[in-house]
């Protein structure tokens, strides 16, 4: 990722190939996340494993749709990144899949010397 306005993009792909090495790279190693499924975990290494084992499950084929982005910048080295998504591909138990929704990524983003980071990461279903 080269900064902050790439965050969405490069995380959406990651997620899309369920990649949960990929996306636990975008996050830094102290960062507090929660997932689509409500596993909420402070570190990056427990947050590959949350998402490891939604790859597993109930995102094994889902991709996620890109609708409005909004970045603001904080200052240097700091901003915060909001993306909706319409999440399709998610299956139950049986396998069935289940109908599309929305979610929204919110991430606070940090420069660090490994590239722009979250430090939080909050991605969960709207209503909408």
């Amino acid at each position: 990722m080269t900064g902050p306005e790439d965050f969405a993009k490069s995380f959406a792909g990651a997620f899309g190939r369920q990649d949960a090495a990929e996306l636990a790279q975008f996050l830094a190693e102290d960062a507090d996340v929660l997932t689509l499924t409500g596993a909420l975990v402070d570190s990056a290494a427990e947050a590959e494993a949350a998402w490891a084992g939604e790859f597993a499950g109930i995102f094994a084929a889902a991709r996620l749709v890109s609708g409005k982005q909004r970045l603001r910048v904080l200052g240097p080295g700091a901003a915060i990144v909001t993306q909706r998504f319409v999440v399709s591909g998610a299956r139950d138990d049986q396998g069935a899949e289940l109908p599309r929704f929305s979610a929204v990524l919110t991430a606070v983003l940090t420069a660090r010397s490994a590239g722009w980071q979250a430090v939080s990461l909050t991605f969960s279903a709207t209503g909408q």
